[in-house]
């Protein structure tokens, strides 16, 4: 069995505790999750299954989508709805100024990690370090937001948002920087990612269901390896260079992809998708060298 499950994952489990009871259900150890996501959060926890637990450094730069509440006038030490209340303020903001400051969210941006994250300061994680009361300087880190969008405003109190952004954005410090920069406090109050990628949220499953469906049924809703690395091109190999490749030799291709050069490719032959590859260069010719082969 291998291949990726877009899984809905609900809120009060943990990345973790998801991957275990997958392993469980489907009784296979080989499970890995793409993108973790918080306790608190719910929604899309796209897992890879067998052999495609060798695919996951190929999506987990994959750009994440999330629908969140901004609530105002309260600031937490964990930034979200589960963390203690650190400042409160009874200032009034408009819906003109919402909508002027969230604006200014978009494109390239700085975003300093919060304490309470799984990144580490010298070997140990910040939100251990968070817990024993310690604030340890953190660099600031480079963020896309490809999308933002306020979806309802209710009371100039609690804001709804759509976000499309990149790896390594935290949802909830974008609400406190929002909040801060209104001149008030803010923390995010609710989360749901709503796609990892081409993994939406409406062709996800629950853990419910996929235990319902059983082992046997599983592979019904099992993407394939390739299917879910739609995002990288492809390229055709003649099938007489089959066991050449898979076996670790490389193959000269067309100089017209020496475009691609360097770049992951699904690599196809006889019609079958045998693994990952990239375009090298070599004595001024282009070849085909394989970085993963997975064939089943």
């Amino acid at each position: 069995m291998n291949g990726v499950i877009n899984l809905f994952k609900p809120r009060g489990m943990t990345s973790h505790d998801a991957v275990s009871h997958l392993r469980k259900i489907l009784k296979i150890k080989k499970i890995g999750h793409i993108g973790t996501l918080d306790p608190n959060a719910t929604g899309v926890l796209p897992l890879c299954i067998g052999k495609a637990t060798r695919i996951v450094e190929y999506l987990v730069d994959l750009d994440k989508e999330y629908v969140g509440e901004l609530t105002l006038g309260i600031r937490t030490d964990t930034q979200d709805m589960d963390g203690k209340v650190i400042s409160t303020s009874e200032k009034k903001v408009d819906e003109n100024q919402i909508h002027s400051i969230m604006e200014k969210y978009q494109g390239n941006l700085s975003q300093l990690p919060p304490m309470y994250s799984a990144l580490k300061h010298k070997g140990k994680k910040l939100y251990e370090l968070a817990r024993e009361g310690k604030n340890v300087e953190r660099q600031p880190r480079n963020i896309k937001i490809y999308d933002q969008k306020i979806i309802d405003i209710q009371d100039c109190n609690s804001i709804i948002f759509y976000v499309k952004c990149s790896r390594g954005t935290y949802i909830r410090t974008l609400c406190d920087d929002i909040g801060m920069e209104l001149g008030t406090f803010g923390y995010m109050s609710y989360l749901i990612r709503t796609g990892v990628g081409d993994f939406k949220i409406n062709d996800s499953y629950s853990i419910e269901y996929i235990k319902k469906l059983g082992k046997e049924k599983f592979e019904n809703i099992l993407i394939p390896m390739d299917v879910a690395l739609g995002h990288l091109d492809e390229i055709v190999v003649e099938e007489k260079n089959y066991d050449k490749l898979i076996n670790g030799n490389i193959i000269k291709v067309n100089s017209q992809n020496g475009e691609r050069a360097n770049k992951s490719l699904r690599v196809y032959c006889n019609n079958k998708f045998i693994g990952i590859g990239k375009i090298i260069m070599k004595d001024s010719n282009f070849y085909v060298k394989m970085d993963k082969v997975l064939v089943i």
